[in-house]
């Protein structure tokens, strides 16, 4: 689905998402990808059944930056299983899952009011 035509180029800007895939700020990605203002990298997690606490690495190295951390769980919103998100919460980082779909506009939101924002995007 495409959700702007929009990009900038000091800034990361969700176009894109389904597929498979995404296209931020002009770039397209296959799979799932984590997106900060700055920069977008992919990432290996593909689903929330499969999800672990390692996933979260690049996430949990960016605390103390952020602002709001967003979880795009694919196409439905689905909880964090208990012991990773008090896993998470304890290395400093709240996570606020939703579906991606909803994950890539807020952070579009977000980032366009300056916040210091990431989102995890599991690919759909």
């Amino acid at each position: 689905m495409q959700i702007t035509r929009q990009s900038s180029p000091d800034r990361q800007l969700v176009q894109r998402y389904g597929n498979g895939g995404f296209r931020v700020s002009g770039t397209d990605y296959a799979g799932s990808v984590i997106v900060t203002v700055p920069a977008t990298l992919s990432w290996r997690a593909t689903s929330m059944a499969g999800i672990t606490l390692d996933d979260f690495a690049p996430l949990i190295a960016l605390v103390g930056a952020l602002d709001v951390c967003l979880l795009g769980c694919g196409p439905t919103m689905m909880p964090l299983p208990k012991d990773i998100r008090l896993a998470l919460k304890d290395a400093g980082l709240t996570i606020d899952p939703m579906d991606t779909g909803a994950a890539c506009r807020t952070y579009n939101v977000l980032m366009g009011e300056g916040r210091a924002v990431v989102a995890a995007l599991i690919a759909i």
